[in-house]
């Protein structure tokens, strides 16, 4: 498989599909962290979320992390404290001693800061289009601001994201420049459907799509291994995620909102950060 080709079948296999690929046609290369990569450029993953919560089933992923990253993206912290507070610590890597990440992700969402100062709230100016404008193709949020990568403690990978709004149906589109496709690109996926989820129920909308667009799809070097056993494990049935409390306001939203129901996965499969 060459080019910017999609995959076929359920989310889960679209997944295992890349991983197959990155393994098989991959390209080796070097990287920033010096681990080094096999990597494949230009990729699509596209989940139906009428068929499930795309949690992955052919290893366990931690959903209290993944909502309360979201969480904590949404708020527009610049410190991992909520994380902490919380036995969250998968940004410990990057905090500096106080706990500081820099102005990344949520910041950007929620303040970026334009040449004249003013900041602009870009997660709630989407969530107002999509009630005003739904037809609007300018729903828009970008975490990356090449005015501040340097005060950011990682370069977002998750750079952009847009909504969509067909009659009664919400799709969210993310485009990612970097993927550690064994650890991050789960995390990713399950954390743009539930924040999809989140901005339908908002606007009284049914979540439908989430397609992600893929730049740089790496395996690092020492993930290989525990690729290989992923794809020796089936599918299962994906979970259903429900929102249990009706919120009128982005920044309401707790982590007791979300109810995982039918979550069966197969057991984790550790790997190596690369930082």
């Amino acid at each position: 498989m060459t080019g910017n080709q999609e995959y076929s079948g359920s989310i889960e296999n679209q997944y295992l599909s890349l991983l197959d690929d990155i393994l098989t046609n991959g390209y080796q290369s070097g990287d920033r962290t010096g681990t080094g990569t096999r990597k494949v450029f230009g990729r699509t993953l596209r989940a139906d979320l009428t068929q499930g919560y795309p949690l992955l089933t052919t290893k366990s992923v931690h959903f209290p992390s993944v909502a309360h990253e979201l969480i904590w993206f949404i708020s527009g912290s610049t410190n991992i404290k909520y994380l902490h507070d919380r036995g969250i610590t998968i940004w410990d890597e990057w905090a500096d001693a106080n706990g500081e990440v820099g102005r990344m992700y949520g910041v950007q969402w929620r303040h970026w800061v334009g040449p004249d100062g003013k900041e602009t709230d870009q997660l709630q100016k989407a969530i107002d289009k999509i009630h005003s404008s739904p037809n609007d193709r300018r729903i828009i949020v970008s975490a990356w601001n090449p005015a501040e990568v340097d005060k950011m403690a990682l370069p977002p990978c998750h750079a952009l994201y847009q909504f969509d709004v067909q009659g009664e149906r919400l799709s969210c589109a993310m485009f990612q420049r970097s993927i550690d496709t064994f650890l991050g690109l789960p995390f990713n996926i399950a954390s743009y459907a539930a924040l999809t989820k989140m901005i339908a129920s908002l606007t009284d909308l049914t979540p439908h799509e989430l397609i992600l667009f893929l730049g740089n799809t790496h395996l690092y070097l020492n993930h290989l291994a525990q690729a290989k056993i992923q794809l020796e494990r089936d599918s299962r049935p994906l979970p259903k995620l429900e929102i249990i409390h009706h919120r009128t306001k982005i920044d309401d939203f707790v982590f007791e909102d979300f109810r995982l129901l039918d979550y069966n996965p197969h057991p984790k499969i550790r790997a190596p950060i690369s930082k």
